[in-house]
C-alpha cells in the first residue's frame, strides 16, 4: 500500500480519484486547494502526489516547485488541461516526474501510478557503486558525485542516470529507457524522458565541467552515456 496525495479542486474528479485509488489498496489524502496541499506535504511523507495544475488559489507550477522542495523523494504526476508543449515542459522542470492531460481514463492514470510505484528489476542492484571517470553513482545511498562534488538529483533523474551508467558506452533506445526507468508496461508520451535527460545533463555539467561524462542524443533511437574521453 502506498501513501498518495490527490490535489484536485474539482469535486467530481477528486472524489472519483480518491475512491478509485482507495479501492486498489492505497491510502489517499485529498486536498482541494494549494494551501491545503502545502500543509499536507509539510506534515507527512507521501509516496506519490497527483497534482492538478489548475488550482484556484495558487498557480499549479509554483505549487509543484514547493511540493518538490518539501517531498524530494515523492513521485509527482501533474494533471493538466493545458495542452501546449511549453506548459508541460515547465511543469516537468518545476519538479514533476510525469504528466497526464485531461480528460484521461482512470485506467490510464492507475497504470501510471503503478508504473511509478514499482521499481524496475532492470535498474542496478541496491549494493552497486557505478563509476565512469569522475562520476560515481552509489545506488544504495542514492548519491551521485562528480570529482567529489555531490550532484542533487530528483528520484527519476537518479534512476535514469543509474540506468545509463550501468551500460555506459551502449546505445539505449527511448523504449528501453522508458521501460526500465518508468515501467515495463509504460505507454504514452516520452517527452518526460527528454526533460529528465536535459536536467541530468545540466546538473552533471554544473558539477563536473568538462570532466563529467556526457549524455549523447542518438536521433531516432535514444541516448548513450559516454566517458569524458569518449
Amino acid at each position: 500500500m502506498a501513501d498518495l496525495l490527490v490535489v484536485e479542486d474539482d469535486e467530481t474528479i477528486g472524489a472519483a480519484l480518491t475512491s478509485g485509488l482507495r479501492s486498489h489498496g492505497h491510502s489517499v489524502s485529498w486536498q482541494r486547494t494549494a494551501r491545503g496541499a502545502l500543509e499536507a506535504v509539510a506534515g507527512r511523507r507521501f509516496d506519490l502526489v497527483l497534482l492538478d495544475l489548475g488550482l484556484p488559489d495558487l498557480d499549479g507550477v509554483e505549487v509543484c516547485r514547493r511540493v518538490r522542495a518539501a517531498q524530494p523523494t515523492a513521485v509527482i504526476v501533474v494533471l493538466t488541461a493545458r495542452t501546449e508543449e511549453m506548459d508541460v515542459v515547465v511543469g516537468l522542470e518545476a519538479g514533476a516526474d510525469d504528466y497526464l492531460t485531461k480528460p484521461f481514463r482512470f485506467a490510464e492514470l492507475l497504470a501510471r501510478v503503478r508504473a511509478h510505484l514499482r521499481r524496475s528489476a532492470a535498474l542496478p542492484p541496491a549494493h552497486t557503486v557505478l563509476t565512469v571517470d569522475a562520476l560515481v553513482v552509489d545506488v544504495a545511498a542514492r548519491r551521485v558525485t562528480v570529482s567529489g562534488a555531490e550532484v542533487a538529483l530528483r528520484t527519476k533523474e537518479f534512476d535514469l542516470l543509474a540506468r545509463l551508467v550501468a551500460d555506459a558506452g551502449t546505445a539505449l533506445s527511448r523504449e528501453t529507457l522508458m521501460a526500465d526507468v518508468w515501467d515495463a508496461h509504460w505507454f504514452g508520451s516520452t517527452k518526460t524522458l527528454d526533460v529528465h535527460v536535459a536536467a541530468v545533463r545540466r546538473k552533471l555539467a554544473a558539477a563536473g565541467g568538462s570532466g563529467a561524462p556526457r549524455i549523447t542524443t542518438l536521433r531516432g533511437h535514444g541516448y548513450r552515456l559516454e566517458p569524458s574521453s569518449g
